[in-house]
């Protein structure tokens, strides 16, 4: 729409005549980019659907708390750590990381400020499709983390889209606006070619196989093809970002014709797994809504093969040489992991519970809050102090990269370098300035200003409460990035072993010139930097991107003396601490019968019974 009059006509005209999910998911990316609606506000899709993240029972016991209040307290409805599946299941011991709200929150974040499907302005960010591979990677690196640390192997990837998926799955979510149950996946299911005409999606299996083929072909020659048949290099620095857009499939791709759309629909293959020729009249599984997605043991074993295919083009560059990684005059002499109340070099873990209001997302009108109370995983803050000695005889800056990454494989035995770089998730990055009079550089970092995170405040915000002096548009953008409390792995309660990796990179080969300041700046590293450039120049996972140089088989090996690397063990306290109040207190009650209002601009729809199953969201039709 041209104008901010025409956008809210059209808004309120589509309210009420599209599926609700389409409709919030259409309007959050649309306010999210244009530049007259930065100052409204965007809620979490918790608040507005929270059937995506909670057991479905809750529901039920929730309208009956509504109409409760016991001396002006509401009591929370505590949900079950586990019960989407028992301890029979393997799978299920890293459920509390598939389904941590905050991880789901962040995935469905991230795909609207990174739409694949908006004009080409909205759609074609700096470096978007190298952050689509980034992003994805580092969920799977900290997804076989936490598989480690609960005694199971590396997720093995979706390969042969021909054999039974052997993970089943039972989201155990209803659906308040579509009155449906979100489908499971029975253990042993095959995926089948797609024929729903209902949805405008038809494809065949066949087509994943044809398009994979080819963009591994392109990988193995060093080339892609684009729509007018011209051969265009994928070049050392930029081919990562031309392949992103191929495999996500946004309508910036090269040659959507040639290469198709292998990751989404992918995602759509087995989002229909129980349902694809609409026999039955069901509507997607959780793997076809960015929402919901990562609640799925397979969403890791399809994205797990996705970076497969990313890591064969980054296994054809250049090795980085030991002057492309050293920093001359620059090195870090000592680092040491501070966290309160544990030994030197220690993290601690525990399990936190939290209560998330639900009214607002409701189909019915409770008279102040409801609460669920849900558990999730937590770790105590932390500091890192980084001892560096600068011997250049000027006051130079760096890069400060942290990363860590598990000590030992599934056998405990060490891991060659070029299998465990694959397993280092970022901590944080940031800038430093080093003075050369003293050259003794004491720098220390706490772990809530991590360039990966947010808190977990900011996850579940209060639109109500935003901070005095900060923007509505800022406060929006800054719901995208991984949450706190996931920052480090669960860990083990005899200590799980792991490295902690810290670099200093030369800020002259980092730097990316732009105006500073004027946006949100938490999340970098997951989410870019809103209408401006990704804030470092080099390969996003630097320096673990490629392939270690000749001669370099262990991490020791592979450092210069500006890294540095120091044992660390994470030990999972297994402790539950609860909420800071027993009880949360409910809003004053709300009048019986409120005077009838025109929407003001940018209020949240009431989302009604939609005239349809609900079409899957992020998936592209065929037209």
């Amino acid at each position: 729409m041209r104008t901010y009059e025409d956008f809210l006509s059209a808004a309120v005209y589509c309210r009420g005549r599209i599926n609700p999910y389409m409709y919030v998911y259409a309007l959050s990316v649309a306010i999210l980019h244009r530049p007259d609606t930065k100052g409204l506000r965007l809620p979490s899709l918790a608040e507005i659907f929270p059937d995506k993240y909670v057991d479905g029972g809750v529901f039920a016991r929730a309208r009956e708390e509504s109409n409760v209040l016991q001396d002006g307290m509401r009591t929370p409805i505590e949900l079950p750590k586990d019960y989407t599946a028992s301890d029979l299941e393997e799978e299920h011991r890293v459920a509390y990381f598939r389904e941590d709200l905050g991880i789901n929150l962040h995935h469905w974040h991230w795909h609207l400020v990174y739409p694949g499907e908006a004009a080409a302005n909205v759609v074609n960010k700096d470096r978007r499709g190298e952050l689509f591979y980034y992003m994805h990677q580092q969920i799977i690196a900290r997804y076989n983390f936490e598989r480690l640390s609960n005694r199971l192997g590396r997720v093995k990837r979706l390969v042969n889209l021909r054999e039974s998926i052997t993970e089943g799955y039972f989201p155990k979510l209803d659906s308040l606006v579509a009155s449906r149950i979100w489908q499971p996946r029975h253990s042993g299911s095959f995926l089948k070619d797609i024929n729903r005409e209902v949805d405008q999606i038809i494809f065949d299996l066949q087509d994943l196989e044809r398009w994979r083929d080819r963009i591994i072909e392109a990988i193995q020659v060093g080339r892609v093809v684009n729509g007018k048949g011209e051969n265009v290099d994928l070049t050392e620095m930029g081919g990562i970002d031309v392949l992103g857009n191929i495999m996500e499939s946004a309508n910036i791709s090269i040659n959507r014709n040639l290469y198709g759309d292998l990751h989404n629909l992918g995602h759509m293959a087995i989002a229909f797994i129980h349902d694809p020729d609409f026999r039955h009249l069901e509507t997607f599984g959780v793997m076809g809504d960015p929402a919901t997605a990562m609640r799925d043991p397979v969403f890791y074993r399809w994205h797990a093969f996705v970076d497969e295919i990313f890591q064969m083009h980054k296994r054809t560059l250049p090795r980085y040489t030991t002057a492309q990684l050293d920093y001359p005059g620059v090195k870090i002499t000592k680092v040491e992991l501070d966290t309160p109340g544990r030994s030197m070099n220690e993290f601690e873990t525990f399990w936190q519970q939290r209560d998330i209001d639900l009214s607002r997302g409701m189909d019915f009108a409770p008279r102040g809050g409801v609460f669920a109370r849900v558990t999730h995983l937590q770790h105590n803050a932390f500091n890192f102090r980084i001892t560096v000695e600068n011997n250049t005889n000027k006051q130079v800056q760096g890069t400060v990269r942290i990363f860590l990454a598990p000590k030992f494989d599934e056998r405990g035995v060490g891991m060659l370098f070029k299998d465990q770089r694959l397993l280092f998730i970022e901590l944080d990055k940031f800038t430093v300035t080093l003075k050369s009079n003293p050259k003794i550089n004491l720098v220390e970092r706490s772990s809530t200003l991590s360039s990966v995170a947010i808190p977990f405040e900011t996850t579940f915000r209060d639109l109500e409460s935003r901070p005095a002096g900060v923007s509505q548009d800022l406060f929006n953008f800054c719901g995208c990035g991984w949450p706190q409390n996931m920052l480090i792995p669960k860990g083990a309660p005899e200590g799980f072993p792991c490295e902690l990796f810290i670099m200093i990179s030369n800020f002259d080969n980092d730097k990316v010139d732009q105006p500073s300041g004027g946006g949100c700046e938490d999340a970098v590293s997951y989410c870019g930097l809103r209408d401006r450039k990704y804030p470092d120049r080099r390969s996003m996972g630097f320096p673990f991107d490629r392939m270690p140089r000749t001669g370099v088989d262990t991490l020791q090996q592979f450092l210069t003396p500006n890294m540095s690397v120091i044992d660390t063990k994470i030990v999972f306290a297994t402790r539950t601490e609860a909420p800071k109040a027993a009880q949360t207190p409910a809003p004053a009650p709300l009048p019986a019968q409120p005077p009838k209002q025109t929407p003001a601009p940018g209020a949240r729809p009431q989302a009604g019974p939609p005239s349809k199953p609900p079409a899957p969201a992020g998936g592209r039709r065929r037209q």
